[in-house]
């Protein structure tokens, strides 16, 4: 990590982590604690959380749901299953396709495995000890994620000595912050700046 951040000419970074992306930057932080200024955590939880461990099974049965509906399985992942959800979820899904250049590849069958192994594993790790991690957090989600159980970063808040909490997003899941974007980007401006 140390490379890549001296390669983008900076001795430290600022790091937002979604999901699997928070577990990574929780890692990071504890570990290599000089490379990093400020940290974000979204739709994420601790090691060992509860309900993290169960990703995989709710991963393949959304999945198996959209190719059934001949839906995104991101409509079920990320989204509540109410009418503000559903809606929420098709305004992201039309957004993924306003960048028409320079767009994601598709990840490979073998990399959406690793995955979900990785983290299967990390919702049955013991838990870490978070009070090493002494940044900024910014922590954040919807009151309602199925993937990584809210009540994960409920707890994440609370184990980071210097944690802030957003309060959950309403009729909200794992994808709040694409739900309550302009609030959420606001939000984060103003905690990186502060």
């Amino acid at each position: 990590m140390q490379l890549f951040i001296r390669a983008l000419g900076f001795d430290r970074a600022d790091l937002l982590g979604l999901s699997m992306g928070g577990f990574i930057t929780q890692v990071i932080a504890g570990q290599e604690p000089h490379l990093v200024r400020k940290v974000i955590l979204t739709g994420t939880g601790p090691a060992g959380g509860p309900g993290i461990d169960k990703v995989t099974a709710l991963t393949i049965r959304a999945t198996l749901k959209g190719a059934l509906t001949r839906q995104d399985p991101k409509q079920f992942l990320f989204f509540t299953d109410t009418e503000g959800g559903r809606r929420a979820g098709r305004a992201f899904l039309e957004r993924l396709k306003e960048r028409t250049g320079n767009r994601d590849k598709a990840i490979s069958l073998s990399s959406f495995r690793a995955q979900l192994k990785a983290i299967h594993r990390w919702g049955l790790q013991a838990p870490a000890d978070l009070s090493r991690i002494h940044h900024p957090a910014l922590v954040a989600n919807g009151g309602s994620d199925r993937m990584v159980p809210s009540e994960n970063t409920l707890d994440l808040a609370a184990r980071l000595p210097q944690g802030r909490l957003v309060p959950l997003y309403p009729d909200a899941g794992h994808g709040g912050i694409f739900q309550h974007h302009a609030e959420f980007v606001s939000q984060a401006i103003e905690f990186l700046e502060s």
